[in-house]
């Protein structure tokens, strides 16, 4: 046998389809709806919406996981498998995923468009610059640096507390000596001089923006509520205020069309937007859900890092936006994270596997499973079905997949192992039909007057900190919140100012269900500490901070960067 192909040279591989031809098969008509970027890649208009409003909608699955380790459990991998499952049982399936930042591409986190044989292609193009989208979200996030700090300049009409700005500049990039500077220096004509720093683009509010709106109208309203800072009598400012919403809504014009790809089997992919995990929703966009959802079988979406997290945001911010009930979700774990969360092994990114974690070991499997029991209940929280997706490895042994299904049987969840990395879609054809039976299960249950049926976790009108204190309870299973003077400050302070009806986002560590990114499983008996709230009223969430979030990462000792290049007739290598 020779060695595996490498993730790109499967790509390089692939006999890609017209996107014209993706698109048609999604009921989307090339003189209207599509706009190309080259053979493979295309954007979709948004008047799409609107022209397959009347089509059926399909049914919604959402892609989540078990708590993160830095082994990766294959969200994406999984939502690209899946979707091409469907086509070898019959089904019509679209996917919707997150476009890739580049500093993790360059750093160590690798790509976003799956691996092995479910793959979103063209792979370079999807997860280097793809139709410059977060070059957009960048440049309109700078204009707006630009003009605060041209108004402090020429005189500060409205006041601005130069302290109190809270807009920082952004690139894609990861760079930590750009995480606190100091701006203006030099002659006095170079600007006002004050602190301030840069955070990595996926982390700027105009992503989260640009994967909430529903419309350009929206977006442009949303920009135009961005809060910059307050003015010496503590009033907040927005990019209204300092006029410049317009600008930005310009810039970001084209970059609100979704993207249009294809997976290496055909399935449809619609990938948009890229907000952080941490600190903001973590999923990709409304109007690619708006418009997916009416143009196939199924929809499959994935959110980011653990159902804690990213499923949490999607089923209590985005639906409420879109309007979109989920109909099932997938719960991705492995036999390898598993193990990790019974504490017992330590890993690191990039550092060798111990040996001891690929023997034959059920009851560590076990040990961890109280993690994916917890992840299924938090699915469960808001009425929907859950099935698990066992990433299988071939390290894998068949007692350890049975220890996973016996876990998630105990909280009422179907498992399927899924071999889609070297398989493709094939290899998940037992989670595509898993799924099928389980919503045709729900809904006739739900007929009878029993099954589960969609629903948020709380209501809008709940205060804010109750509305915390719920999800720290419900999702995470905390015992109680701790709030520093500066947060309940702040809650009160946007309470007054009518933010209370916002939905929650908390940020906090993705690699626990907790606060403390040691505690492994599914820990109890500990308080989530809340140290600092800020509210992102743009996006239309407000986010209390719980330890330290880091917005612009840094590079490893030798990150991917240094292994990227083009060969000798211009071809990408090292990539992934």
């Amino acid at each position: 046998m020779g060695e595996a192909l490498s993730n790109l040279e499967i790509a390089r591989g692939a006999k890609l389809l017209p996107i014209e031809e993706v698109g048609r098969s999604m009921g989307l008509r090339e003189e209207r709806h599509l706009e190309p970027y080259g053979r493979h890649v295309a954007k979709v208009d948004l008047c799409a919406i609107e022209d397959l409003s009347e089509r059926p909608k399909a049914k919604y699955i959402l892609v989540s996981a078990i708590t993160p380790t830095p082994l990766g459990e294959g969200k994406t991998t999984t939502t690209v498998g899946l979707g091409q499952a469907f086509s070898h049982i019959g089904k019509r399936a679209t996917i919707a995923i997150r476009q890739a930042s580049m500093g993790p591409a360059f750093g160590i986190k690798g790509g976003a468009a799956g691996g092995g044989y479910s793959q979103v292609v063209p792979m370079e193009r999807l997860n280097l610059h793809l139709t410059g989208d977060l070059h957009a979200v960048t440049e309109a996030h700078n204009m707006l640096a630009a003009m605060i700090d041209n108004h402090l300049y020429h005189g500060n009409g409205l006041g601005i507390e130069p302290h109190s700005i809270s807009w920082r500049r952004v690139m894609d990039v990861n760079d930590r000596s750009l995480r606190n500077i100091v701006i203006g220096l030099g002659a006095r004509t170079d600007g006002v001089p004050r602190q301030s720093g840069f955070d990595i683009t996926a982390a700027s509010e105009v992503m989260a923006i640009l994967a909430l709106a529903s419309s350009l109208e929206d977006l442009r309203e949303r920009l135009g509520r961005i809060v910059i800072g307050h003015n010496r009598e503590g009033n907040p400012v927005s990019a209204e205020d300092v006029r410049g919403a317009g600008a930005m809504a310009v810039i970001l014009k084209e970059a609100i069309k979704p993207n249009l790809m294809q997976t290496l089997e055909g399935t449809p992919a619609l990938v948009h937007a890229g907000p952080f995990g941490n600190i903001a929703t973590g999923n990709s966009s409304v109007v690619a859900d708006l418009i997916g959802i009416r143009t196939a079988d199924y929809l499959i979406t994935e959110a980011g890092f653990g159902a804690d997290m990213g499923a949490e945001r999607f089923f209590n911010i985005k639906c409420r936006i879109s309007g979109l009930e989920p109909d099932a979700a997938v719960v991705v774990a492995t036999v390898r994270a598993l193990k990790a969360h019974s504490g017992r092994y330590q890993i690191k990114a990039g550092a060798p596997l111990p040996e001891e974690l690929l023997e034959e070991n059920p009851q560590d499997v076990l040990a961890g499973a109280e993690n994916l029991k917890k992840q299924i209940e938090n699915i469960k929280l808001h009425g929907v079905p859950a099935v698990v997706a066992i990433n299988a490895f071939p390290t894998d042994h068949p007692s350890e997949h049975k220890a996973i299904e016996e876990a998630a049987k105990e909280v009422g969840a179907r498992c399927a192992v899924c071999r889609h990395f070297t398989e493709g879609g094939k290899g998940a054809v037992e989670l595509a039909r898993a799924l099928e039976e389980t919503i045709e299960e729900n809904e006739r249950e739900r007929r009878r007057g029993g099954g589960g049926s969609f629903r948020f976790l709380y209501p809008l009108e709940m205060p804010l900190k109750q509305k915390i204190e719920t999800i720290a309870r419900e999702v995470y299973g905390a015992e109680g919140v701790e709030y520093d003077a500066e947060a309940l400050r702040a809650l009160e302070g946007f309470e007054r100012a009518g933010f209370g009806r916002l939905p929650v986002c908390l940020a906090k560590t993705h690699l626990s269900l907790s606060s403390d990114p040691a505690l492994k499983g599914a820990p109890r008996g500990w308080k989530l500490s809340v140290r600092e709230v800020r509210a992102s009223v743009g996006a239309g969430f407000i986010y209390p901070i719980c330890g330290q979030m880091r917005t612009m990462p840094g590079l490893s000792a030798h990150p991917a960067a240094e292994r990227i290049d083009l060969d000798g007739e211009g071809n990408v290598v090292g990539l992934f």
